[in-house]
């Protein structure tokens, strides 16, 4: 493991010869990407010089221990010293390897978040509107912005779907281990009896795409324009301004009726088709692969149950890692640091043991 920290100290003093030329910072993508690269060899940097400071430390400790000329107090010291020393080392070990593990490519991306009511109705649907004011309470903490794509709003309420563009520093990171099915469990509103109803929406997680990532031919697309509609069909346009786009090789259609110009839909349908067109060619290309990490948290796959939010007991379950934390009303508000480090943090370990 050790080895890739030969030329370290090369690479940072390359990457800050690069920071430092003015001419990087009119290429802001680069530049930013080079702050990144700059983060995350420091980062390393300093962890390495900790584990080898560390092993002198340990060395010293060992060489005292083994000293017969050594006062037997001394040597006491030095073996509980030893002791604290290498689970130190250990833990060091740990972080590096963390550091070194290879990064997925898109978790540095925005994301488009994508909320369907599944089964339950009207109630899944009212959970489709809790689940995304969830999500952007959780994103404004972190100082994210949070973009209305697309959505079909509910007679009660809800959303029978709603798309969202979640912008700003490793998006895709945080949240990409949110998609799959999500349960609730509770009373609705419009339950006479107090009968507790059990309703499902899914949730996609779709890494934003660039255009450099994924080239569509004009010609594959197909446009349709229609005049805007709201819940229960009621016009809310007076002009043919939303836009429904086909990918005619794949079949897949996205639609925009949120802006009151038909380029700016237009412009927005294409770039959440984009991202779907590049969602689905991963997933093929994965189902290739012959038991592709059966490790790792969850698949992704929308049918996958993966959370159940149960309301009458506040109670929130995780059941990929068997984590249940009874912290409702908290999670509903956005505070979902309890939830999601605990899956990066077991996805880590899972990817750990694989190169070990």
């Amino acid at each position: 493991m050790f080895e890739k920290f030969a030329d370290l100290d090369d690479k940072l003093t390359d990457i800050e010869g690069r920071l430092a030329d003015p001419s990087l910072a009119r290429d802001q993508k680069e530049y930013q990407k080079c702050v990144r690269e700059h983060a995350q060899l420091s980062r390393l940097h300093e962890l390495h010089q900790k584990y080898q400071a560390t092993e002198k430390q340990i060395r010293q400790a060992k060489a005292i221990l083994w000293d017969e000329k050594e006062d037997a107090d001394v040597r006491d010291l030095a073996k509980n010293e030893l002791a604290e020393l290498e689970n130190h080392a250990q833990e060091l070990e740990r972080e590096l390897k963390i550091v070194l593990l290879p990064k997925d490519p898109n978790d540095d991306k925005n994301i488009f978040l994508e909320i369907r009511a599944g089964t339950g109705g009207d109630e899944a649907a009212l959970f489709v509107g809790d689940l995304f004011r969830m999500y952007c309470r959780f994103a404004e903490t972190m100082g994210w912005r949070v973009e209305v794509m697309s959505a079909s709003p509910s007679e009660l309420g809800g959303f029978k779907e709603i798309i969202a563009l979640v912008s700003g520093e490793r998006v895709y990171s945080k949240l990409k281990f949110e998609s799959g099915a999500h349960r609730v469990q509770r009373v609705p509103e419009t339950e006479t009896q107090g009968r507790i109803h059990t309703s499902a929406v899914t949730v996609a997680i779709l890494p934003e795409v660039d255009e450099v990532d994924l080239t569509i031919d004009p010609a594959e697309l197909k446009f349709d324009v229609y005049r805007s509609s709201g819940p229960g069909g009621q016009s809310v346009n007076t002009t043919d301004s939303a836009v429904r786009v086909t990918h005619v090789p794949t079949g897949l259609v996205v639609t925009c009726q949120d802006e009151k110009s038909q380029h700016k839909n237009k412009a927005k349908a294409v770039t959440v088709l984009r991202a779907r067109l590049l969602d689905k060619i991963e997933r093929e290309r994965q189902d290739k692969i012959s038991q592709a990490r059966k490790s790792q948290v969850g698949s992704g796959d929308r049918s996958e149950r993966i959370r159940t939010y149960n309301f009458p007991q506040g109670r929130v379950t995780d059941h990929r890692i068997n984590l249940t934390i009874y912290k409702l009303d908290m999670v509903m508000n956005g505070k979902l640091d309890d939830i999601i480090f605990p899956l990066i943090s077991h996805d880590q370990a899972e990817r750990l043991k694989e190169i070990q």
